[in-house]
């Protein structure tokens, strides 16, 4: 276990019993812009059990401090699914207590419940992306913009002498007309085969039994394609993945978690389309990740994805996941000129930061 800090003045308590991948990266994010922070971790391994018992362990370990409520004035989830889950699940769970039930434990915790979004901190990734994704990146639509408005703002201030010939010179940064030429940049990306990335943990939850029994039937079918497959791996990796390396060889680029976050971005940077077959998920960083690298999704719909994804990037069946990508393994441009129809910046740290400081620095809702 670890730990920060201890008690004395007014703080802020963080216990995570999973301290790993996107629940260290919160809990890292927070403890680095939340002044007093005491911060109570256990290794992330068997989350099952963590999430069953490590509150009693807690319960003996964090010392007694008159600053830590003993029952929370507000309950947070990161997302309308996860809140509504937990909720509807408490009388189910409760019934399996033989006696002595507690009751109407829903109607208390429910007024108390506030849905806030996991907070990414999504770096600027422009200098990796591959050029047939830097015309259509949000930041480089960005600065095209803005040398528009720039641009505009000259054109007015200038008589119409100038303005022809300013019409002569060479477009400025950002324009279609300047290094290879749109149609060319298509061209040769269609070249490529289908980059497919899966950035996700290597267990049972996320169910990559679907992922890599899709994968063979698009090789089955002869069709061309790059699989990159990330994420950590803990103490029992599912055979699935031993089997999936020999069986894919010829089209994996990358196999394994990347200890390099640069690395890793520019994998993500470098694919075209990321999929999630995940039957357990509250948020999905990863994917919000990889939408950020201008990669086209793929998302069960079920879950949390239909509160972040549109229709268009949602499947209901493994065989309409398979079609899917059957399509776009045929036409990568479709993946590779799409502009996908997320807004990552609605889950940045910069836009929720303030949501943050405002609830871990308050007495309540």
């Amino acid at each position: 276990m670890q730990q920060s800090e201890v008690c004395g003045s007014p703080c802020v308590l963080l216990l995570e019993p999973f301290y790993g991948g996107s629940h260290k990266q919160l809990i890292d994010l927070l403890k680095e812009n939340i002044p007093s922070c005491s911060v109570f971790t256990l290794p992330a391994k068997k989350w099952h059990w963590r999430a069953r018992t490590s509150a009693l362990f807690f319960s003996q370990t964090v010392p007694t401090c008159s600053s830590y409520s003993l029952v929370s004035d507000v309950v947070v989830f990161n997302s309308h699914f996860n809140m509504d889950s937990f909720l509807s699940s408490i009388l189910p769970f409760m019934k399996k207590i033989p006696d002595h039930r507690p009751k109407d434990l829903a109607q208390q915790i429910r007024p108390k419940c506030v849905v806030m979004n996991y907070p990414v901190q999504f770096p600027d990734v422009s200098s990796l992306l591959p050029e047939h994704k830097r015309t259509r990146h949000p930041c480089s639509r960005k600065r095209s913009e803005d040398d528009d408005i720039i641009r505009k703002q000259g054109r007015q201030s200038q008589d119409d002498d100038i303005i022809r010939q300013s019409s002569l010179l060479r477009p400025p940064c950002g324009s279609k007309t300047i290094g290879t030429p749109v149609k060319e940049v298509a061209s040769a990306a269609q070249v490529k085969p289908l980059h497919i990335v899966w950035p996700h943990r290597w267990e049972h939850d996320k169910n990559p039994e679907l992922f890599f029994n899709t994968l063979l039937r698009l090789k089955e079918k002869l069709l061309d394609f790059h699989v990159s497959v990330l994420g950590e791996t803990f103490t029992d990796v599912p055979e699935i993945f031993s089997l999936a390396r020999v069986s894919l060889d010829s089209n994996i680029l990358n196999w394994g978690f990347l200890p390099s976050k640069d690395h890793y971005l520019q994998v993500l940077c470098d694919a075209d389309v990321v999929v999630s077959t995940a039957n357990h998920e509250f948020f999905g960083v990863a994917m919000l990740e990889a939408v950020h690298c201008g990669c086209f999704p793929l998302c069960p719909k079920a879950l949390v994805y239909p509160e972040i994804f549109p229709e268009q990037y949602l499947y209901s069946t493994p065989e309409q996941l398979c079609k899917r990508l059957q399509e776009l393994c045929q036409r990568p441009d479709l993946a590779r000129k799409h502009v996908t129809m997320v807004d990552t910046s609605l889950y940045s740290w910069t836009s929720l930061k303030t949501q943050f400081q405002s609830l871990l620095t308050s007495d309540g809702p």
